[in-house]
């Protein structure tokens, strides 16, 4: 019989789920190579593997095996996908659309570094639309946005996903999301179609009208609705939380209590971006830039102080121990005491220790060093690959919890 590699569920899950690899037909003990590769939207390489020995009926599961060596070590199911590296340096996996990521995965006799004969192979879909989701691009007034329905007929508790620097449209945390019982609008504030090409200023009438779009939507269910930001999405998800109405619940994944490089305006208002410290710059062994001490402290740069204490809204934030873009933990401390001292509820924080910048959904690769677009070269974002991996499992479960508990969605939140 010859080698068989099992992928269940067979041909395509979704991202967020965990998938489970298995091999079958080989000798008795007999050592072999796993291989995981995948190309992202832009063409690149992405890969990982992992060395193992079959049983003594010469099956391997890797549920069950624990991996010998290669990308990691000891009893990781996953591993193959969270363990990926770019072959090209510095790149990050970026996933903007829905299409499916196209895994392939081979089994190689022996061992590595000199793997031999090719033994099976698979191709495996993760898809990022759960079957039946609904998507619907938005050009309503100067909103730029995609909307993600539940299958059937709403209404459904609302929440808007924002992402960082970089800016355009990414739309696939938001699709995975509406798989969970959300409608999540996938919101654009610039790099995207017509609006404006650079962040040099922020204004809260743009996010104000996206806000009410949603609020108003017939499948939305009221009286208010949800924030997902993450990194710059996270800052300006408490400015949004600070300066307009309507919003409920907000989960705040390393994001700044201090606004950075663009200054945030509503109405009358603004906040000035914190001070940036070239000096405090320091440089790891390789040569990378590390900019985690290059701003500074907004309670010093107090005109940079979002005024959280402002806010309504229940906040849950998720904090990366390790991330080295800002002080993250710092910040959600800091909006902690802020809430706090003037009446408001107390948030809760969820700290992941060696837990980096960029938190993603379940089973994205670590993104330790990468190109920063405001500092115009690689900088080091933290983490380390098995824990950040466990972060992103529980911070997903966390929070669809969050916004089922607190928009009054059904389920409880838990993801598959």
């Amino acid at each position: 019989m010859s080698p068989t590699l099992i992928l269940e569920p067979a041909g395509r899950s979704l991202c967020d789920e965990p998938l489970r690899i298995a091999v079958r037909g080989l000798a008795p003990e007999q050592p072999v190579t796993l291989r995981a590769a995948l190309r992202d939207e832009k063409g690149a390489l992405f890969r990982a593997h992992a060395r193992y020995r079959a049983d003594a009926a010469g099956r391997l599961d890797l549920e069950r095996a624990p991996a010998l060596g290669g990308s990691f070590a000891g009893l990781e199911p996953m591993g193959l996908l969270w363990a990926m590296q770019p072959d090209r340096p510095f790149w990050r996996l970026i996933k903007r659309d829905v299409q499916p990521f196209v895994v392939e995965l081979e089994v190689l006799d022996g061992h590595e570094p000199e793997p031999g004969t090719l033994l099976a192979r698979a191709v495996h879909e993760r898809h990022f639309l759960s079957p039946g989701v609904r998507r619907v691009p938005v050009r309503e007034g100067r909103v730029r946005a995609t909307l993600f329905l539940p299958p059937e007929p709403g209404p459904y508790p609302g929440i808007v996903d924002l992402f960082g620097v970089g800016g355009g449209l990414l739309e696939y945390r938001a699709s995975l999301l509406a798989g969970k019982g959300f409608a999540v609008m996938a919101l654009a504030y610039y790099n995207y179609d017509d609006l404006p090409q650079s962040m040099e200023a922020m204004h809260m009438e743009y996010f104000e009208e996206a806000v009410n779009y949603l609020l108003n939507h017939p499948e939305v269910k009221g009286p208010g609705i949800g924030l997902l930001g993450t990194s710059k999405g996270g800052e300006l998800g408490l400015a949004m939380a600070s300066y307009l109405k309507g919003i409920t619940a907000a989960v705040i994944i390393n994001g700044s209590v201090a606004a950075v490089g663009a200054t945030i305006y509503y109405k009358e208002e603004s906040v000035l971006p914190v001070t940036i410290m070239r000096n405090r710059v320091k440089m790891t062994k390789d040569g990378i830039m590390d900019v985690v001490d290059a701003l500074k402290s907004p309670l010093e740069d107090r005109k940079s102080f979002i005024p959280v204490e402002r806010s309504d809204t229940t906040f849950l934030f998720l904090v990366g121990e390790d991330d080295h873009n800002w002080k993250s933990e710092f910040y959600a401390n800091e909006a902690s005491k802020r809430l706090q001292a003037h009446g408001k509820k107390k948030p809760q924080i969820i700290c992941y220790p060696k837990t980096g910048h960029y938190i993603e959904v379940p089973y994205f690769p670590l993104c330790k060093a990468a190109l920063h677009n405001l500092v115009g070269a690689p900088i080091v974002y933290g983490g380390e690959p098995r824990a950040h991996a466990m972060a992103q499992v529980d911070a997903w479960k966390q929070l669809q919890a969050f916004f089922h508990e607190h928009l009054g969605g059904e389920g409880s939140g838990g993801c598959s």
